[in-house]
């Protein structure tokens, strides 16, 4: 199965620059979207409707903010928005599907960039989450959790580490959660089949950094250790335009 996920900043902007070509060119099996800043009353009928994909939506309870969506092509068992945190639920942030094989959780993790209080916020968000999937793990399925993680991991995850030490993404207290999962076993996929540098994720807007390649890579899938044998392939897909974001995959051999 191939597997995308994408934060679309937008999804009524994305449908205005082609969303539908390219759900129709890149096939994905599952397609996690994040950012959606939409409910489905606000949408019309054909703005979800591609041929061979049903869809499901989590939206934020404030309008025009956060949100979540999935397009798939096989029906899930089970279609669960959130995972149980009110306070979290509230902000839309979790869709998770369940298929025979694996779970798969498409997450817009909080950005801890508006202060101290949004930090805490992000960081709290970050350790009910991990309770979540460590509690899905024991059920013995693959595990597998995709999104925009609002934080790169390692210097070689961002054009200018140096410049960005102090700044939300690349805070020490918020990279030593991606630490502390990856020693848990957790697996990076991407960095699994791709130890270069220059791989990123996410571009500025206001500066223009995508032209030059100034990035940073804050969207990830990873899976659980027992099951990274799955994964056949783990990928970013930068020509894609349309937001500020590009879209990542993984082939998964079930």
């Amino acid at each position: 199965m191939k597997l995308l996920s994408w934060n679309v900043n937008g999804y009524r902007a994305v449908l205005k620059k082609d969303f539908g070509g390219f759900l129709a060119s890149a096939r994905p099996d599952v397609l996690g979207l994040q950012e959606v800043k939409s409910a489905l009353d606000q949408l019309a009928e054909k703005d979800t409707a591609f041929p061979g994909y049903s869809r499901s939506w989590n939206p934020a309870e404030r309008r025009g903010y956060s949100g979540v969506a999935a397009f798939y092509k096989k029906e899930p068992l089970s279609v669960r928005n959130g995972f149980g945190e009110p306070r979290f639920d509230a902000e839309g942030r979790v869709i998770a599907l369940e298929y025979p094989d694996f779970h798969f959780l498409n997450v817009y993790f909080p950005n801890g960039g508006q202060g101290p209080e949004r930090l805490k916020y992000k960081l709290e968000f970050y350790e009910a989450f991990l309770a979540h999937v460590e509690g899905l793990r024991k059920g013995g399925k693959a595990v597998v959790f995709c999104g925009d993680v609002n934080t790169a991991h390692k210097e070689i995850d961002l054009a200018r580490p140096k410049e960005n030490v102090e700044n939300s993404g690349f805070m020490p207290v918020e990279r030593a959660w991606l630490d502390k999962i990856t020693a848990m076993g957790w697996v990076d996929t991407f960095r699994a089949f791709h130890p270069e540098p220059g791989r990123y994720t996410w571009w500025d807007y206001k500066t223009r950094a995508r032209e030059r390649n100034v990035g940073w890579r804050i969207d990830y899938f990873f899976i659980n250790r027992e099951h990274a044998g799955l994964v056949k392939d783990s990928f970013i897909l930068p020509e894609v335009q349309g937001s500020d974001h590009c879209p990542i995959g993984i082939e998964l051999d079930v």
